[in-house]
């Protein structure tokens, strides 16, 4: 696709951190790869997010994508688990900052809204969606159909007037 935009969607999450890399050139999609990157529950905390940070960075050296979009994500139960994914979180944006890559982010009903067409809505949604608009998408885990989904969703909203003024002023 000469001219089209290679984008990641990252999943983010402590054990397991869902990419995925698409291309969009005008109204197409096309799907390059996606996967998990995990790290090792056994280890210390330090230890998982540089598993994590290394994952990611080898995924955006093979792949080279333009752009970046990370789900905003939250938990409200358990305060412990909260933190824990907000510094995975971290990770997630941390790897395509420093690749000099703009990172987008978007709330999971705006992912959902994207991809099913409404903010609310199940993992076997999301799936069966993201096989219509992308046939030939493949994915090991619910996370990588997620980054999927997540990368649709910056390829809709990228032409937004606000992201490309917001990509003006990083010029």
């Amino acid at each position: 696709m000469a001219g089209a935009i290679r984008i990641i969607g990252i999943d983010p999450g402590l054990r397991r951190t869902g990419w995925a890399i698409i291309e969009t050139l005008g109204n197409s999609l096309r799907f390059v790869a996606a996967g998990t990157v995990r790290s090792d529950e056994k280890t210390d905390l330090a230890t998982r997010l540089c598993q994590l940070h290394d994952g990611l960075s080898g995924i955006l050296h093979a792949h080279m994508p333009e752009e970046a979009a990370v789900e905003a994500t939250f938990v409200n139960k358990d305060a412990a688990a909260t933190l824990k994914l907000g510094q995975a979180r971290g990770i997630a944006m941390l790897v395509p900052a420093r690749a000099g890559l703009r990172v987008a982010e978007y709330a999971p009903n705006a992912v959902k809204k994207a991809v099913i067409g409404v903010g609310h809505g199940d993992k076997k949604q999301i799936h069966m969606m993201v096989k219509v608009l992308m046939p030939k998408a493949q994915f090991d885990t619910d996370d990588a159909a997620d980054a999927i989904a997540i990368a649709i969703c910056h390829a809709h909203h990228r032409q937004s007037v606000a992201y490309r003024l917001a990509l003006e002023t990083v010029k």
